[in-house]
């Protein structure tokens, strides 16, 4: 039995309180690239899934995500552990679009397997060379009596090979965003193959081959040709959460260097007493603050369904604070020297994990993109 505060009822501070201790046993530090059933499912247990799904499907929630909530829960899990805010979100964002648009038999037969943690999941978008550009895929599926072949690759999927289940975008008819379908596929289906990257990331990625694998037209999410808003909606709910995880990671290496820079002596004096490592923890402690401003209020933006303001807001979020954990894990590392670099330090760990993130759910110049777009279309109209 999970007695557990209830997720809602938690903010960043409190989810690292309650869960570091079983959370650190089931995610050390400098594991090898993996899928962890085991965390997964006691991130069950520990009743953090359950808010984001309905009830009538083994949830807590109302079937809604509260961007704020997850902001919280996947910040105050980072601080601990990377891989455990990494599986949480991942393991909601590759079930969300079916979670909400799937069929009603659908929704029963996966979703609670979901929330229980005995399925992995995982969401099946970009496509070699197009990276970014979502609305390019050429990825086929061709339509035949009762559903449908699926023929292409999928490229740098958080946890493929290994995933049970994965939400699959394809290409149904014509360019561009419209003509994009969205498909729910099983590991075990005939033709479907994978195989891992091994890449500067430790978190576990790959890429799938579709050969003529055959979708049932029961598995087809949502209607079709109308995809591409649906994968779209999974980055307008979770990049808020991109920028939380920044916010614990950095916090986790800004906690390590300012306690370092009291203990570690040098030619004297502790090495904080220097204004050249003062002041960068100060600038260091100066961004996160800024970030976590940006990553709240891009947070209340979704939850509040400020349309306005969403795409902006979350675009500002996502920039800053994964230009931010950049820079403070670097400089974490600068405070404490050589020592960082070695393989298993929680820093040289913290740094393979914050560099993808200025490149997934949109890097940061496709951030600056939008930022710049939206601004630029305010001014675009006759003054008043």
């Amino acid at each position: 039995m999970n007695n557990d505060p209830p997720a809602s009822a938690m903010d960043a501070d409190s989810v690292y309180q309650s869960t570091r201790e079983r959370i650190a046993q089931l995610s050390p530090v400098g594991h090898a690239a993996r899928v962890s059933r085991p965390l997964i499912k006691e991130l069950t247990r520990m009743g953090l899934m359950a808010p984001f799904f309905a009830q009538t499907y083994g949830g807590s929630g109302d079937g809604q995500v509260s961007a704020t909530l997850l902001c919280g829960i996947r910040e105050g899990l980072a601080r601990t552990s990377a891989e455990a805010s990494t599986a949480l979100a991942t393991q909601i964002g590759g079930i969300f679009v079916a979670a909400r648009h799937a069929s009603q038999e659908v929704r029963q037969e996966w979703v609670p397997l979901v929330v229980s943690g005995d399925v992995v999941t995982a969401i099946a978008l970009t496509e070699p060379e197009r990276g970014n550009d979502v609305a390019s895929m050429t990825m086929a599926a061709t339509k035949e009596p009762g559903g449908w072949r699926l023929s292409g690759k999928k490229v740098w999927i958080m946890k493929a090979p290994e995933a049970d289940i994965y939400t699959v975008f394809a290409r149904t008819s014509g360019k561009g965003g419209r003509g994009i379908t969205a498909f729910l596929v099983p590991k075990t289906s005939q033709g479907l193959s994978g195989e891992p990257i091994d890449s500067l990331w430790p978190d576990r990625v790959g890429n799938l081959f579709f050969d003529g694998v055959f979708v049932p037209d029961t598995h087809v999410i949502g209607p079709v040709d109308e995809g591409y808003k649906l994968g779209m909606s999974v980055f307008e709910a979770f990049r808020p959460s991109v920028a939380a995880h920044m916010l614990g990671l950095a916090r986790s290496a800004l906690d390590l260097s300012a306690r370092y820079a009291t203990t570690r002596r040098a030619f004297g004096h502790t090495i904080g007493s220097y204004q050249a490592v003062s002041h960068l923890l100060a600038e260091m402690k100066t961004r996160l603050q800024a970030a976590k401003l940006l990553t709240y209020d891009a947070a209340t933006a979704y939850d509040g369904g400020d349309t306005a303001r969403i795409a902006t807001a979350s675009a500002m979020a996502k920039l800053y604070a994964t230009e931010m954990g950049q820079f403070v894990i670097d400089g974490a590392i600068q405070v404490h020297g050589a020592v960082a670099l070695e393989r298993g330090h929680l820093l040289e760990h913290l740094y393979r994990e914050v560099r993808p993130s200025r490149i997934y759910e949109g890097t940061s110049e496709i951030q600056r993109e939008i930022i710049a777009r939206n601004l630029l279309r305010e001014y675009d109209r006759p003054e008043a």
